[in-house]
């Protein structure tokens, strides 16, 4: 009874979780979009990431404390507790590739939404379900099936239907929705680097994080006045410019945060299949912040992908109840 107690209690705790991040995650366009026009994507990449870092930086420090005190109390062996805390090291090439990744990731997240608007955008975002599995399958080998392959098609058409409002147009669609498309899958690319990391116990996602955004943030802070006139620096002097930093950087943060909290209570099925009504939060966030329009192509295309991510995932889930 007891187990079952903690089985269910870690179930609630989950959705709480996942809920928490639909709305958080949802939210994250509207910050992008309403940012101060002088402050470019690149800058504000750079700030995002920066803040992304600290906010990992202690949650990092008490999850390697709580790895020492489990080896402490020989809960863990001598080669898990090494490889933990310091198998990053065997993977700082890596490590570095995936920080560039998810830096140049940052930059087209904000241009990407710039040109789209939060909707579309969020929208756009969602295909990185489809290239999920496909690096799954082309990297790291792993199988899918018939139904999956189908439902990631009637995903991408549930998706063109949005933001081509109906006219199924590829030539029409936006520059913005197609910054992000490349978003999605440079991403899913740098997920698809680091699970190999996470499978092999060489580190943790607290960490993974801090060292992507540091390395991310190094890259884009020391890279930016290439591109850039040196008198922006007045930029990160503007205590307004800083407080939107900070404010992207916290939502972006926070929503990784309960992201985790979730994976950590359910599994990435059900997990995944929970936070898919984002572009239902982002609508209504944009509706009514932003004065964007949702429009009933939106609302079509809004179900086909939601139920689309609810089928493929549901693959894991009929195949574990079998089992």
């Amino acid at each position: 009874m007891q187990i079952v107690y903690i089985l269910e209690n870690r179930k609630t705790k989950g959705v709480i979780f996942g809920i928490i991040s639909v709305f958080i995650i949802g939210f994250q366009p509207i910050v992008a979009n309403s940012r101060p026009v002088i402050l470019d994507a690149y800058l504000f990449a750079a700030m995002t990431v920066f803040v992304e870092a600290l906010i990992f930086f202690p949650l990092m420090k008490l999850e390697r404390k709580k790895i020492k005190l489990d080896y402490k109390r020989q809960l863990i062996d001598s080669e898990d507790y090494q490889s933990l805390l310091f198998g990053y090291k065997k993977n700082r090439t890596l490590l570095i590739c995936v920080g560039i990744i998810f830096g140049v990731c940052q930059i087209l997240f904000f241009v990407g939404y710039e040109y789209s608007g939060a909707i579309n955008g969020s929208l756009a975002q969602k295909s990185t379900i489809f290239f999920s599995l496909l690096f799954g399958y082309i990297i790291l080998h792993e199988k899918i099936t018939a139904k999956q392959i189908l439902f990631s098609c009637l995903l991408l058409i549930g998706l063109i239907l949005a933001v081509t409002e109906g006219s199924f147009n590829l030539l029409e669609l936006n520059l913005g929705v197609i910054i992000l498309l490349v978003l999605s899958c440079l991403w899913m690319l740098g997920h698809t680097f680091t699970k190999p990391i996470f499978n092999r116990n060489e580190a943790i996602p607290s960490q993974i994080v801090v060292i992507r955004s540091t390395i991310g943030f190094l890259i884009l802070i020391s890279t930016y006045f290439l591109f850039f006139p040196l008198e922006n620096v007045h930029l990160l002097l503007d205590p307004i410019n800083l407080l939107w930093g900070f404010a992207m950087g916290a939502v972006y943060g926070t929503s990784l945060l309960f992201w985790y909290k979730t994976l950590r209570e359910l599994d990435v099925n059900k997990a995944s299949i929970l936070v898919s009504p984002t572009p239902i939060a982002t609508a209504l966030y944009a509706t009514f912040l932003l004065g964007e329009i949702f429009t009933i192509y939106h609302l079509f295309g809004t179900i086909i992908v939601i139920f689309s991510i609810i089928m493929i995932f549901s693959h894991f889930s009929g195949k574990k109840a079998k089992k």
